[in-house]
């Protein structure tokens, strides 16, 4: 129909990501203020601020159950938190440049990170501890994610190339190339 069911205000300055949870009950925000907001889409209200960057929060995702989300950050780091009281779980802590964007596998057991520091790092969801960085890009990585059955990491790069990573071995097992130019984004 078009029509507006809500409009969420709170945020000090712009919003640069959004992400519905999978049960499209939440929306979350994150902003350039260096928060991400939880909103409750039925009644319209902001639920939880997400508190603990000193930089923008550039990209943010729910796992597939929707009871966590991570926030990714121009701080060099990505915190994952709690959905139903907005506490903090982890910080991940390891890249030397700003994250560009960070995933959940299928079954939430491990996070894929990607940085402006020409890596991309795979962390276990559950402890927060870093398992493994993914080399081989030549300049920044600007997306990252993994399949849908969680065994292979794409990403994609400002090299003009895209790898894609065996999750169990940390093994390149393929170069895409063939672009002119960065490739933004991947799925």
């Amino acid at each position: 129909t078009g029509e507006c069911y809500h409009t969420f205000r709170g945020h000090s300055a712009e919003i640069v990501c959004l992400s519905f949870n999978p049960q499209s009950t939440l929306l979350a925000t994150g902003s350039m203020d260096t928060t991400a907001k939880l909103w409750d889409l039925e009644k319209g209200q902001e639920v939880a601020t997400l508190n603990g960057h000193s930089a923008e929060i550039i990209a943010l995702s729910f796992n597939t159950t929707g009871d966590r989300i991570i926030t990714s950050s121009f701080d060099h780091t990505v915190a994952v938190w709690d959905v139903a009281n907005g506490r903090l779980l982890h910080t991940l802590i390891g890249h030397r440049g700003e994250i560009s964007s960070a995933q959940f596998n299928w079954d939430s057991s491990l996070i894929v990170t990607g940085s402006l520091d020409k890596t991309c790092m795979l962390w276990d969801a559950v402890t927060g501890a870093h398992r493994a960085t993914l080399a081989g890009h030549s300049r920044e990585v600007l997306d990252v994610c993994f399949d849908y059955a969680g065994q292979r990491i794409a990403t994609a790069s400002a090299d003009g190339s895209a790898r894609v990573y065996d999750a169990g071995t940390k093994q390149c097992i393929a170069k895409l190339e063939g672009h002119e130019d960065e490739i933004s984004k991947v799925s």
